[in-house]
């Protein structure tokens, strides 16, 4: 049994996708990053850094639980754990990871601060905003021209477009306009129409706060919170 601990972002929402595709029996536990759930101590014992998603393998590699953080490092745990989503080539391998990476080191931070400066900052600042808004086009162009070419980012469905999908599925938020890219819009459509990536990304759904942040989850994902010794 795999028990995850998440919340519904693109971080969260990349894992619960690879549960419903693999098929693997998990429970989800909600982990309210606005409610400073993520400070708790139980949850830092399996997830350190204070970010979601974390699992627990009841019954891990010896047997015996064991517990990850960071979202990459899980899907492949998963990958490997099922013997899914991740080719069995050594070029189908390496190009699914460096795909994943693509997402770990470019398409998560870069339109994560998109999603900042255009929409939680408290100032309007406008070099900030358009410096990663062009970074997020780019970021976007990079997909099509790699779709262009390819099905999907590895040879075949794999673990780096479970990864990449949920923040491009933000793609409005992040100021890029998807009908100039036609490959990645493809591509787009053709995950968005599988049923259990859908079921995936609906994962804790139902605990989402509705309209604009409010100023409480500001001060704990923004403020002197996130700061704290623990």
């Amino acid at each position: 049994m795999i028990e995850l601990y998440s919340w519904p972002t693109p971080n969260g929402q990349k894992v619960s996708i690879m549960l419903e595709e693999t098929g693997l029996a998990y429970r989800a536990h909600g982990v309210d990053i606005g409610r400073a759930e993520q400070f708790k101590p139980e949850f830092l014992r399996i997830s350190p850094n204070n970010k979601i998603p974390a699992i627990v393998d009841t019954e891990g590699p010896d047997g015996k639980p064991y517990s990850l953080f960071e979202s990459g490092a899980i899907l492949i745990y998963l990958a490997e754990k099922t013997g899914a989503f991740l080719p069995k080539t050594a070029r189908g391998y390496f190009d699914a990871l460096q795909w994943l990476m693509f997402q770990m080191g470019g398409i998560g931070p870069m339109l994560g601060q998109a999603h900042h400066f255009r929409q939680y900052a408290p100032e309007k600042i406008e070099y900030a905003i358009n410096r990663y808004t062009n970074e997020a086009n780019r970021l976007y162009r990079v997909l099509d021209k790699r779709l262009a070419e390819h099905e999907y980012l590895a040879d075949e469905l794999s673990i780096a477009d479970f990864a990449v999908y949920p923040w491009t599925a933000l793609h409005e938020r992040q100021g890029v306009n998807v009908a100039e890219l036609p490959h990645f819009l493809r591509w787009h459509e053709a995950l968005k129409a599988r049923p259990k990536l859908r079921e995936g990304m609906d994962v804790l759904s139902e605990r989402r706060r509705q309209g604009p942040m409010d100023e409480e989850s500001k001060k704990v994902l923004f403020g002197t919170a996130q700061y704290a010794k623990r």
